[in-house]
């Protein structure tokens, strides 16, 4: 009888015991709050805010106008932030995941599922976000009382924060916590399928981050086989080295992985492709990289792209401005700045800059060369070589062009002229400080479009005065196959 006694209260307390368990789960998923994928989920609460937000006097601004409150009155670097005390709300597309690790507490909405120009980020103190927040979903954020501002000082990052801190550097936004996501964040039930803007390493710059992008004939560099995506010495994030063939040499960019990406073990693809990832920055905000939301979007499955070798062409025309213009004309548009001749360090160059030794001034000017016969050879390819100062990421004042009709002397404006090399020249590296002499060659810039008698010019534009930076052109090469 006492052993029956005794079974019967194991029994009972074992009983007692999965009764728990099973009640600790059953209210564990009522109340779990990232674990649904409509708004519905949350009862009517969500839906009702939204509603009442797209119903009531609250305005609706686009993502640039967000960018625009906040560079308006800070430049980025200048470490502050701006509160929202009017009644607008922001709508985007949601272009991150933090399913796979690569992302935290952290996500990106741009401006349309399509040929999206801008995009956002939206610091909130929630892991797991992509099960609310997944790519595509279309998401209402109610701006009043909000923070505009950089997550992280100099970063240059905008970020939609809950509040801020200040320290001695500066001050930054933080995470939106529970209650403002619940309230400020909401979502639709439109999920739209995401189109990845095609675009071009060269092309990706500050302006690109948050946006879903895909590279085509890409690769991982040639030194990276049998790496994994992280590199275990390292503690936080890996960068490894894509690239893509562009004429006579590569054109790299990088890709970065978080130590706590679930993928991080697994070993770079050999082959050549398409990457789709969302362009982001570094921690420190120095460099714009990419992140990837899944490997699944890395189809390197191609054979790898090969560079031209350009030994296999000869030079046609060569002007190091050794002695001077040596009969390329200068013709100012705007501005009383020029292009002119100089040399340091046994270098000679031709210089555009905006910059009169206390401010950026309106300069149009025009350096423009010989007349050259393009009919003399074919499949011509320019190389430019460059070197600069002063430069601001994303603000380029130099163009090149080619034109069969201009009349030497005449106003540039009665030309006709054809743009060529805007994605080369913008590839180069930036320099952001003083002069430093190093010259940068672009890749092969196509000429074989032009015909007859021509020119080529290169212009320097200070954009109304918003650019000053230094333009050396050292070398200007025009090749053509054996």
């Amino acid at each position: 009888m006492k052993k029956l006694i005794l079974t019967l209260m194991k029994t009972n307390k074992i009983f007692t015991l999965f009764t728990i368990i099973a009640m600790s789960f059953a209210i564990t998923s009522c109340v779990q709050d990232d674990d649904y994928t409509v708004p519905s989920s949350l009862g009517d609460e969500e839906n009702a805010l939204l509603n009442d937000l797209l119903s009531g006097n609250a305005i609706e601004v686009t993502i640039a106008q967000v960018k625009a409150m906040y560079l308006v009155e800070f430049d980025p670097g200048d470490n502050a932030a701006v509160l929202i005390d009017e009644d607008i709300y922001v709508k985007g597309y949601v272009s991150s995941s933090d399913q796979t690790g690569n992302f935290f507490k952290e996500f990106y909405i741009q401006d349309s599922p399509s040929n999206p120009t801008g995009a956002l980020k939206i610091a909130i103190d929630q892991v797991d976000t992509y099960n609310q927040f997944n790519i595509g979903r279309e998401v209402y954020v109610n701006l009043n009382g909000l923070y505009i501002g950089e997550q992280r000082i100099e970063d240059g990052v905008i970020t939609i924060g809950g509040d801020t801190e200040t320290d001695q550097y500066g001050t930054t936004v933080v995470r939106l916590n529970t209650i403002q996501k619940s309230r400020k964040v909401l979502r639709s039930k439109t999920t739209e399928v995401m189109e990845p803007l095609v675009t071009t390493f060269s092309q990706l710059t500050d302006s690109s981050v948050g946006l879903l992008v895909s590279v085509e004939n890409a690769e991982f560099a040639d030194d990276l086989a049998g790496l994994n995506y992280f590199d275990p010495i390292q503690s936080f994030d890996t960068q490894r080295r894509l690239q893509t063939c562009e004429g006579a040499s590569y054109t790299t960019f990088n890709l970065e992985t978080s130590s706590f990406a679930n993928f991080k073990n697994t070993p770079l693809p050999l082959g050549n492709g398409t990457i789709t990832a969302v362009v982001n920055k570094t921690f420190d905000g120095a460099s714009v990289i990419l992140a990837l939301n899944s490997i699944d979007n890395v189809n390197f499955t191609e054979a790898r792209c090969e560079v031209i070798d350009i030994s296999d062409y000869v030079v046609v025309y060569e002007e190091d401005f050794v002695g001077g213009l040596n009969g390329w004309e200068v013709n100012t548009t705007e501005g009383t700045m020029d292009w002119y001749p100089a040399s340091f360090g046994g270098v000679s160059y031709i210089r555009g800059s905006a910059y009169d030794g206390s401010n950026a001034v309106q300069m149009v000017s025009w350096l423009i060369s010989p007349s050259f016969d393009f009919d003399a050879q074919t499949d011509e390819q320019m190389i430019l070589e460059i070197a600069d100062a002063f430069s601001d990421a994303g603000e380029e004042p130099l163009t090149a062009y080619y034109s069969n009709d201009y009349v030497s002397g005449n106003d540039p404006s009665t030309a006709t002229w054809t743009e060529v090399g805007a994605s080369q020249i913008e590839a180069l590296p930036i320099n952001g400080g003083f002069f430093d002499n190093v010259y940068d060659a672009t890749n092969f810039i196509d000429l074989s479009a032009a015909t007859g008698n021509g020119v080529i010019a290169f212009v320097y534009d200070s954009d109304d005065a918003a650019i000053s930076s230094t333009r050396d052109l050292g070398n200007v090469k025009i090749l053509s196959p054996q």
